[in-house]
Protein backbone atom coordinates (compact mmCIF):
# COMPACT_ATOMS: atom_id res chain seq x y z
CA UNK A 1 0.00 0.00 0.00
CA UNK A 2 1.06 3.26 -1.00
CA UNK A 3 2.45 4.87 2.50
CA UNK A 4 1.65 8.79 1.61
CA UNK A 5 -1.93 9.04 0.01
CA UNK A 6 -2.83 12.02 2.30
CA UNK A 7 -1.62 13.87 5.14
CA UNK A 8 -4.77 14.21 7.76
CA UNK A 9 -4.39 16.81 10.18
CA UNK A 10 -8.23 17.16 10.21
CA UNK A 11 -11.06 15.18 9.44
CA UNK A 12 -13.44 15.85 7.52
CA UNK A 13 -10.94 17.41 5.08
CA UNK A 14 -11.62 20.94 3.97
CA UNK A 15 -12.31 19.96 0.72
CA UNK A 16 -15.45 17.70 1.75
CA UNK A 17 -17.16 20.89 3.12
CA UNK A 18 -19.80 22.83 0.87
CA UNK A 19 -22.19 25.75 1.26
CA UNK A 20 -25.17 25.55 3.39
CA UNK A 21 -28.32 26.49 1.92
CA UNK A 22 -29.45 28.53 4.81
CA UNK A 23 -26.40 29.76 6.59
CA UNK A 24 -26.68 28.82 10.67
CA UNK A 25 -26.65 31.78 13.01
CA UNK A 26 -23.30 30.82 14.65
CA UNK A 27 -25.54 31.64 18.32
CA UNK A 28 -27.51 27.93 17.19
CA UNK A 29 -24.36 26.43 16.13
CA UNK A 30 -22.96 27.37 19.38
CA UNK A 31 -25.60 26.71 21.60
CA UNK A 32 -25.64 23.51 23.93
CA UNK A 33 -21.78 23.15 23.19
CA UNK A 34 -19.68 22.40 25.87
CA UNK A 35 -17.40 25.64 25.85
CA UNK A 36 -15.07 25.13 29.21
CA UNK A 37 -11.67 24.33 27.11
CA UNK A 38 -11.90 26.15 23.86
CA UNK A 39 -9.29 26.55 21.42
CA UNK A 40 -8.58 30.40 19.78
CA UNK A 41 -7.10 30.29 16.29
CA UNK A 42 -6.37 32.98 14.46
CA UNK A 43 -5.13 32.55 10.73
CA UNK A 44 -2.98 35.17 8.81
CA UNK A 45 -3.11 34.10 4.94
CA UNK A 46 0.06 36.39 4.07
CA UNK A 47 3.53 34.78 3.34
CA UNK A 48 6.95 36.33 2.19
CA UNK A 49 7.33 33.82 -0.59
CA UNK A 50 5.42 30.45 -1.90
CA UNK A 51 7.62 27.52 -1.10
CA UNK A 52 7.03 25.05 -4.16
CA UNK A 53 5.48 22.53 -2.20
CA UNK A 54 2.62 24.81 -0.47
CA UNK A 55 -0.71 24.31 -0.73
CA UNK A 56 -2.15 26.17 2.44
CA UNK A 57 -4.14 29.21 1.90
CA UNK A 58 -1.80 31.89 1.56
CA UNK A 59 -0.75 34.89 -0.73
CA UNK A 60 2.41 36.48 -1.09
CA UNK A 61 3.45 40.34 -1.55
CA UNK A 62 0.52 41.66 0.85
CA UNK A 63 0.54 45.36 0.93
CA UNK A 64 0.19 47.70 4.26
CA UNK A 65 -3.06 48.22 3.27
CA UNK A 66 -4.18 44.99 3.29
CA UNK A 67 -3.04 43.68 6.09
CA UNK A 68 -4.56 46.54 7.71
CA UNK A 69 -7.93 45.84 6.39
CA UNK A 70 -7.30 42.16 7.29
CA UNK A 71 -6.70 43.07 11.16
CA UNK A 72 -9.92 45.00 11.10
CA UNK A 73 -11.94 42.24 9.74
CA UNK A 74 -10.67 40.15 12.00
CA UNK A 75 -11.58 42.63 14.50
CA UNK A 76 -15.05 42.41 13.44
CA UNK A 77 -15.94 38.67 13.19
CA UNK A 78 -14.11 38.17 16.61
CA UNK A 79 -17.50 40.57 17.43
CA UNK A 80 -19.45 38.50 16.16
CA UNK A 81 -18.06 35.00 17.25
CA UNK A 82 -18.42 36.37 21.02
CA UNK A 83 -21.55 37.50 20.96
CA UNK A 84 -22.60 34.48 19.51
CA UNK A 85 -20.12 32.73 22.68
CA UNK A 86 -21.93 35.03 24.92
CA UNK A 87 -20.55 34.86 28.68
CA UNK A 88 -19.63 30.87 28.83
CA UNK A 89 -16.92 30.45 26.86
CA UNK A 90 -13.79 29.90 28.32
CA UNK A 91 -9.99 28.99 26.36
CA UNK A 92 -7.95 27.03 27.44
CA UNK A 93 -4.94 26.96 24.53
CA UNK A 94 -4.38 29.59 21.28
CA UNK A 95 -2.46 29.87 18.33
CA UNK A 96 -1.57 31.79 15.28
CA UNK A 97 -0.97 30.14 12.03
CA UNK A 98 -1.16 30.76 8.25
CA UNK A 99 0.74 31.63 6.34
CA UNK A 100 3.01 32.92 8.14
CA UNK A 101 1.80 35.13 11.24
CA UNK A 102 5.37 37.21 11.22
CA UNK A 103 4.92 38.45 7.97
CA UNK A 104 3.19 41.12 10.05
CA UNK A 105 4.93 43.80 11.76
CA UNK A 106 6.05 44.27 15.33
CA UNK A 107 3.12 46.77 15.62
CA UNK A 108 0.69 44.56 13.61
CA UNK A 109 1.47 41.62 16.01
CA UNK A 110 0.37 43.59 18.66
CA UNK A 111 -3.11 44.38 17.07
CA UNK A 112 -3.49 41.03 16.70
CA UNK A 113 -2.35 40.21 20.16
CA UNK A 114 -4.91 43.14 21.11
CA UNK A 115 -8.02 41.13 18.59
CA UNK A 116 -7.15 37.54 20.61
CA UNK A 117 -7.11 39.65 23.86
CA UNK A 118 -10.65 39.94 23.75
CA UNK A 119 -11.20 36.32 24.44
CA UNK A 120 -11.58 34.98 28.03
CA UNK A 121 -7.74 33.80 28.65
CA UNK A 122 -5.46 34.72 26.34
CA UNK A 123 -2.47 36.18 27.91
CA UNK A 124 -2.67 33.35 30.61
CA UNK A 125 -2.63 30.46 28.19
CA UNK A 126 -0.30 28.10 26.11
CA UNK A 127 -0.08 30.23 22.85
CA UNK A 128 1.40 28.99 20.12
CA UNK A 129 2.82 30.72 16.68
CA UNK A 130 4.28 29.87 13.26
CA UNK A 131 7.08 31.98 11.72
CA UNK A 132 9.90 31.56 9.21
CA UNK A 133 13.55 32.41 8.71
CA UNK A 134 12.90 35.60 7.25
CA UNK A 135 10.13 37.04 9.06
CA UNK A 136 12.03 35.94 12.40
CA UNK A 137 12.83 39.46 13.60
CA UNK A 138 13.91 40.52 17.25
CA UNK A 139 11.39 43.33 17.30
CA UNK A 140 8.62 40.39 16.31
CA UNK A 141 9.72 37.95 18.43
CA UNK A 142 10.23 40.61 21.33
CA UNK A 143 6.00 41.39 20.86
CA UNK A 144 4.80 37.73 21.27
CA UNK A 145 7.48 36.91 23.71
CA UNK A 146 5.91 40.18 25.70
CA UNK A 147 2.23 38.57 24.87
CA UNK A 148 2.89 35.41 26.54
CA UNK A 149 3.62 33.01 23.80
CA UNK A 150 5.19 29.97 24.14
CA UNK A 151 5.84 27.63 21.87
CA UNK A 152 7.52 28.64 18.16
CA UNK A 153 7.41 26.81 15.56
CA UNK A 154 9.67 27.82 12.34
CA UNK A 155 9.52 26.10 9.28
CA UNK A 156 12.62 25.45 8.30
CA UNK A 157 12.23 22.62 6.07
CA UNK A 158 16.09 21.76 5.13
CA UNK A 159 19.37 23.17 6.31
CA UNK A 160 20.99 22.35 3.26
CA UNK A 161 21.10 25.46 0.51
CA UNK A 162 20.47 23.11 -2.41
CA UNK A 163 17.53 21.32 -1.02
CA UNK A 164 16.06 24.57 -0.38
CA UNK A 165 16.81 25.55 -3.87
CA UNK A 166 15.23 22.22 -4.97
CA UNK A 167 11.84 22.80 -3.20
CA UNK A 168 11.43 26.40 -4.35
CA UNK A 169 11.94 27.71 -1.07
CA UNK A 170 15.21 30.54 -1.61
CA UNK A 171 16.78 30.55 2.01
CA UNK A 172 20.16 30.79 3.15
CA UNK A 173 21.27 28.31 6.12
CA UNK A 174 23.04 31.01 7.78
CA UNK A 175 19.45 33.03 7.80
CA UNK A 176 18.52 29.85 9.24
CA UNK A 177 20.73 29.85 11.74
CA UNK A 178 20.47 33.61 12.46
CA UNK A 179 16.86 33.12 13.21
CA UNK A 180 17.29 30.24 15.08
CA UNK A 181 20.00 32.31 17.44
CA UNK A 182 16.94 35.54 17.45
CA UNK A 183 14.36 32.96 18.76
CA UNK A 184 16.58 31.54 21.60
CA UNK A 185 18.10 35.02 22.48
CA UNK A 186 14.60 35.93 23.03
CA UNK A 187 13.71 33.25 24.71
CA UNK A 188 10.07 30.98 24.42
CA UNK A 189 9.76 27.68 26.43
CA UNK A 190 9.17 25.45 23.35
CA UNK A 191 11.19 25.87 19.83
CA UNK A 192 9.64 23.38 17.16
CA UNK A 193 11.62 23.33 13.84
CA UNK A 194 9.56 21.53 10.57
CA UNK A 195 11.87 19.93 8.65
CA UNK A 196 10.90 18.14 4.98
CA UNK A 197 12.04 14.74 4.08
CA UNK A 198 11.75 13.62 0.38
CA UNK A 199 13.13 16.52 -1.14
CA UNK A 200 14.78 16.36 -5.51
CA UNK A 201 18.36 15.25 -4.33
CA UNK A 202 17.87 14.60 -0.96
CA UNK A 203 19.86 11.46 0.14
CA UNK A 204 20.22 9.71 3.75
CA UNK A 205 23.65 11.67 4.22
CA UNK A 206 22.31 15.11 3.42
CA UNK A 207 18.84 14.70 5.34
CA UNK A 208 21.23 13.36 8.45
CA UNK A 209 23.20 16.79 7.79
CA UNK A 210 19.80 18.72 8.25
CA UNK A 211 18.61 16.63 11.35
CA UNK A 212 22.10 16.71 13.03
CA UNK A 213 21.99 20.96 12.24
CA UNK A 214 18.34 21.26 13.79
CA UNK A 215 19.66 19.04 16.84
CA UNK A 216 22.43 21.21 17.72
CA UNK A 217 19.62 23.93 18.59
CA UNK A 218 18.22 21.20 21.44
CA UNK A 219 14.79 22.53 20.00
CA UNK A 220 12.20 20.81 22.27
CA UNK A 221 10.26 19.80 19.41
CA UNK A 222 10.72 18.20 16.03
CA UNK A 223 8.22 17.69 13.01
CA UNK A 224 9.37 15.63 10.26
CA UNK A 225 7.03 16.19 7.18
CA UNK A 226 7.20 14.09 4.00
CA UNK A 227 7.23 16.19 0.97
CA UNK A 228 3.70 16.15 -1.17
CA UNK A 229 3.51 16.99 -4.50
CA UNK A 230 0.16 18.71 -4.42
CA UNK A 231 -1.85 20.06 -7.34
CA UNK A 232 -1.68 23.57 -8.28
CA UNK A 233 2.00 23.99 -6.21
CA UNK A 234 5.23 24.64 -7.25
CA UNK A 235 6.11 21.12 -7.51
CA UNK A 236 4.90 19.11 -10.30
CA UNK A 237 7.24 15.69 -10.25
CA UNK A 238 8.43 12.82 -8.51
CA UNK A 239 10.38 9.80 -9.36
CA UNK A 240 9.09 6.00 -9.39
CA UNK A 241 10.60 4.89 -6.38
CA UNK A 242 9.68 7.83 -4.36
CA UNK A 243 7.27 6.31 -1.52
CA UNK A 244 10.44 3.84 -0.75
CA UNK A 245 12.77 7.04 -0.95
CA UNK A 246 10.61 8.82 1.56
CA UNK A 247 10.14 5.97 3.85
CA UNK A 248 13.15 5.22 4.01
CA UNK A 249 14.29 8.92 4.72
CA UNK A 250 11.28 8.90 7.61
CA UNK A 251 12.63 5.52 9.56
CA UNK A 252 16.68 7.43 9.05
CA UNK A 253 14.99 10.45 10.95
CA UNK A 254 12.64 8.34 13.39
CA UNK A 255 15.10 6.46 14.59
CA UNK A 256 17.99 9.24 14.70
CA UNK A 257 15.79 11.26 17.08
CA UNK A 258 14.87 8.66 19.23
CA UNK A 259 18.50 7.53 19.63
CA UNK A 260 18.85 11.21 20.90
CA UNK A 261 16.27 11.21 23.48
CA UNK A 262 13.11 12.34 21.69
CA UNK A 263 9.77 10.89 22.20
CA UNK A 264 7.41 10.17 19.40
CA UNK A 265 4.43 11.22 19.77
CA UNK A 266 2.56 10.76 16.26
CA UNK A 267 4.25 10.11 12.61
CA UNK A 268 5.13 13.52 12.34
CA UNK A 269 5.91 14.82 15.92
CA UNK A 270 8.73 14.20 18.12
CA UNK A 271 9.39 15.98 21.53
CA UNK A 272 11.77 16.13 24.60
CA UNK A 273 10.01 14.20 27.47
CA UNK A 274 10.64 17.10 29.30
CA UNK A 275 8.52 19.70 27.26
CA UNK A 276 5.90 17.91 27.94
CA UNK A 277 3.74 20.16 29.60
CA UNK A 278 5.18 23.16 27.53
CA UNK A 279 4.21 24.84 24.50
CA UNK A 280 0.87 24.72 22.48
CA UNK A 281 0.54 21.24 20.44
CA UNK A 282 -1.50 22.42 16.93
CA UNK A 283 -4.66 20.21 17.74
CA UNK A 284 -6.58 21.55 14.32
CA UNK A 285 -8.96 18.96 14.71
CA UNK A 286 -10.11 19.03 18.38
CA UNK A 287 -13.69 19.51 18.72
CA UNK A 288 -14.38 23.53 20.70
CA UNK A 289 -12.28 24.95 18.29
CA UNK A 290 -13.00 28.82 17.68
CA UNK A 291 -11.42 29.96 13.75
CA UNK A 292 -11.20 33.58 13.38
CA UNK A 293 -9.69 34.25 9.54
CA UNK A 294 -10.41 33.58 5.84
CA UNK A 295 -8.42 30.36 6.51
CA UNK A 296 -9.59 29.33 9.67
CA UNK A 297 -11.64 26.71 10.54
CA UNK A 298 -14.10 26.32 13.71
CA UNK A 299 -15.38 23.07 15.21
CA UNK A 300 -18.21 22.07 17.48
CA UNK A 301 -19.23 18.33 18.27
CA UNK A 302 -21.77 18.69 15.35
CA UNK A 303 -20.78 21.19 12.58
CA UNK A 304 -17.44 21.80 11.26
CA UNK A 305 -17.29 25.34 9.34
CA UNK A 306 -15.20 28.45 7.56
CA UNK A 307 -15.00 29.90 4.78
CA UNK A 308 -14.43 28.94 0.90
CA UNK A 309 -11.36 27.12 0.60
CA UNK A 310 -8.17 27.74 -2.73
CA UNK A 311 -4.85 27.13 -3.14
CA UNK A 312 -4.91 28.51 -6.99
CA UNK A 313 -3.42 32.36 -6.49
CA UNK A 314 -5.94 34.31 -8.03
CA UNK A 315 -8.60 32.19 -6.04
CA UNK A 316 -7.03 32.68 -2.57
CA UNK A 317 -6.72 36.86 -3.64
CA UNK A 318 -10.28 36.63 -4.65
CA UNK A 319 -11.09 35.52 -1.16
CA UNK A 320 -9.44 37.46 1.02
CA UNK A 321 -10.46 40.79 -0.64
CA UNK A 322 -14.06 39.82 -0.09
CA UNK A 323 -12.98 38.88 3.47
CA UNK A 324 -11.51 42.66 4.27
CA UNK A 325 -15.01 43.72 2.88
CA UNK A 326 -17.35 41.73 5.05
CA UNK A 327 -19.68 43.03 7.66
CA UNK A 328 -21.50 40.59 8.78
CA UNK A 329 -19.53 37.23 10.49
CA UNK A 330 -22.67 36.15 12.06
CA UNK A 331 -23.53 33.29 10.15
CA UNK A 332 -21.42 30.10 8.92
CA UNK A 333 -21.39 29.78 5.49
CA UNK A 334 -19.61 26.50 4.29
CA UNK A 335 -19.20 23.88 6.12
CA UNK A 336 -19.82 20.34 7.35
CA UNK A 337 -22.44 18.24 9.48
CA UNK A 338 -21.49 15.79 11.62
CA UNK A 339 -23.63 12.64 12.18
CA UNK A 340 -22.92 10.07 15.10
CA UNK A 341 -20.92 7.66 12.07
CA UNK A 342 -18.97 10.85 11.37
CA UNK A 343 -18.33 12.10 15.24
CA UNK A 344 -16.96 8.66 16.06
CA UNK A 345 -14.83 8.32 12.57
CA UNK A 346 -13.31 11.84 14.04
CA UNK A 347 -12.35 10.53 17.24
CA UNK A 348 -10.80 6.79 15.99
CA UNK A 349 -8.47 8.96 13.79
CA UNK A 350 -7.65 11.88 15.69
CA UNK A 351 -6.55 8.98 18.30
CA UNK A 352 -5.76 6.66 16.44
CA UNK A 353 -2.65 8.59 14.57
CA UNK A 354 -1.27 9.26 17.78
CA UNK A 355 1.36 7.45 19.20
CA UNK A 356 -0.74 7.23 22.30
CA UNK A 357 -3.75 5.56 20.57
CA UNK A 358 -7.39 5.13 21.30
CA UNK A 359 -8.02 4.76 24.38
CA UNK A 360 -11.36 2.28 24.09
CA UNK A 361 -12.71 3.62 27.94
CA UNK A 362 -12.72 7.05 26.70
CA UNK A 363 -14.33 6.13 23.51
CA UNK A 364 -17.17 3.88 24.72
CA UNK A 365 -18.36 6.64 27.92
CA UNK A 366 -18.85 8.91 24.55
CA UNK A 367 -20.43 6.53 22.15
CA UNK A 368 -22.05 3.70 23.93
CA UNK A 369 -20.33 1.19 21.84
CA UNK A 370 -16.61 -0.04 21.18
CA UNK A 371 -14.46 0.77 18.40
CA UNK A 372 -13.72 -2.52 17.51
CA UNK A 373 -17.10 -3.47 17.12
CA UNK A 374 -17.69 0.17 14.90
CA UNK A 375 -14.97 -0.33 12.46
CA UNK A 376 -14.51 -4.53 12.58
CA UNK A 377 -13.08 -4.75 9.25
CA UNK A 378 -10.74 -1.59 8.77
CA UNK A 379 -9.11 -2.05 12.26
CA UNK A 380 -9.02 -6.16 11.47
CA UNK A 381 -7.27 -5.15 8.13
CA UNK A 382 -4.65 -2.78 9.73
CA UNK A 383 -4.47 -6.08 12.64
CA UNK A 384 -3.75 -8.41 9.60
CA UNK A 385 -0.68 -5.92 8.13
CA UNK A 386 1.01 -5.99 11.72
CA UNK A 387 0.23 -2.27 12.31
CA UNK A 388 -2.31 -2.02 14.96
CA UNK A 389 -1.91 -3.47 18.58
CA UNK A 390 -5.38 -4.57 19.58
CA UNK A 391 -4.51 -6.85 22.70
CA UNK A 392 -5.33 -4.42 25.79
CA UNK A 393 -7.50 -1.53 26.73
CA UNK A 394 -6.14 1.02 24.24
CA UNK A 395 -5.88 0.62 20.78
CA UNK A 396 -2.28 1.63 19.46
CA UNK A 397 -0.77 1.72 15.98
CA UNK A 398 2.68 -0.04 15.82
CA UNK A 399 5.92 1.50 14.78
CA UNK A 400 5.48 0.23 11.39
CA UNK A 401 1.49 1.56 11.90
CA UNK A 402 2.87 4.83 12.93
CA UNK A 403 4.91 5.00 9.40
CA UNK A 404 1.94 4.11 7.66
CA UNK A 405 -0.48 7.09 9.18
CA UNK A 406 -0.70 8.73 5.78
CA UNK A 407 -2.33 5.58 4.62
CA UNK A 408 -4.26 4.47 7.55
CA UNK A 409 -5.90 8.03 8.28
CA UNK A 410 -7.51 8.41 4.76
CA UNK A 411 -8.35 4.34 4.37
CA UNK A 412 -10.95 5.31 7.63
CA UNK A 413 -12.46 8.19 5.23
CA UNK A 414 -16.44 7.31 5.12
CA UNK A 415 -18.09 6.84 1.84
CA UNK A 416 -19.18 10.48 2.13
CA UNK A 417 -16.55 12.32 3.19
CA UNK A 418 -14.52 10.45 0.12
CA UNK A 419 -17.09 11.17 -2.46
CA UNK A 420 -17.65 14.67 -1.64
CA UNK A 421 -13.63 14.89 -1.92
CA UNK A 422 -13.36 13.34 -5.49
CA UNK A 423 -16.16 16.11 -6.82
CA UNK A 424 -13.87 19.03 -5.26
CA UNK A 425 -12.85 20.98 -8.18
CA UNK A 426 -9.44 22.76 -7.00
CA UNK A 427 -8.93 26.05 -7.50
Amino acid sequence: MNPYQAYVYAYPHKTAYRPFPVPPALRDVWAGESLDALFLYLHVPFCEMRCGFCNLFTRTGAPEELTGAYLDALDRQATAVLDALGDAGSFATAAFGGGTPTYLTAHELERLCDIAGRFPGFGAIPLGVETSPATATTDRLTVLADRGTTRISIGVQTFLDDEARAAVRPQKRAEVEAALGRIRAVGFPTLNIDLIYGIDGQTPTTWTRSLDAALAWRPEEIYLYPLYVRPLTGLGHRAKDWDDHRLGLYRIGRDHLLAEGYEQVSMRMFRLPSDTANGTEYCCQTDGMVGLGCGARSYTSRLHYSFEYAVETRAVRSIIDDYVREDDFTTARVGFPLDDDERRRRHLIQSLLQAEGLNRSLYRSRFGTDPLDDFPLDLKTFQDRGWLDTSGSTLRLTSEGLAYSDAIGPALFSPQVQALMASYEAR
